[in-house]
């Protein structure tokens, strides 16, 4: 096993670097799908409310659903979701709104797991590539004969290119996975306002199910 870890190492860390390049295009590409993901579904939430609460007040569902179709969000679709069964009665629209809100959640919540694997163990990948190329270091110069303080911090130095290429993929994957994760907590809520302006005029209509 000693053998095997050797040769592994022996081969440098230039695979690990190679590695950590391509994690960091896949970042990349995983931060951009989810801005635009993000950027189309942005609250509306004040306007939103607004319609709701005119039309619902005079009793217009079909014009309420009409209007809120037209807003391209996730607070949007979860009102669609509730105001299309208006009619069942108000737990039958909590639960349909819960439900599409549970599905609009995770499609938005979609890859974000790449980008939180990514800052947690990028540094660590970063970390065994300096590891095998001090061992490879040590190696040389036990093998060339060579020494002296320059030849030794040579290789260590080489070999610390690693972690820093490590920690540069980690930090921007872990301010977009923070960034991203604050702003599907607003959505969240921004929808929760709206899920309860519907049940609150429902509740309230005369004649309609609790």
């Amino acid at each position: 096993m000693n053998r095997l870890f050797l040769e592994l190492a022996l081969a440098g860390g230039d695979w690990v670097l190679a590695l950590l390049l391509l994690a960091s295009v896949v970042s990349v590409a995983v931060m951009a799908d989810r801005w635009l993901a993000f950027r189309k579904n942005r609250p509306r939430t004040d306007e939103l409310a607004a319609v709701l609460g005119d039309r619902l007040s005079s009793g217009d569902v079909a014009g309420a659903l009409e209007a809120v179709c037209g807003f391209a969000s996730l607070e949007g679709r979860v009102a669609v979701a509730g105001l299309e069964r208006y009619g069942m009665g108000a737990a039958s629209v909590e639960d349909v709104m819960a439900a599409r809100l549970i599905r609009e959640r995770g499609t938005l919540e979609r890859r974000l797991i790449i980008l939180g694997t990514m800052g947690n163990n990028a540094p660590f990948v970063g970390l065994f590539g300096t590891v095998l190329g001090i061992i490879k270091a040590f190696n040389d110069l036990a093998v060339t004969g060579n020494s002296g303080v320059a030849v030794v911090m040579a290789g260590i130095s080489a070999a610390l290119v690693a972690t820093a290429f490590g920690i540069l993929v980690a930090i921007p994957a872990v301010i977009a996975n923070n960034y991203f994760q604050t702003r599907l907590d607003e959505m969240v809520a921004s929808s929760d306002r709206i899920s309860r302006l519907i049940l609150a005029h429902l509740r309230e209509a005369p004649g309609k199910r609790a």
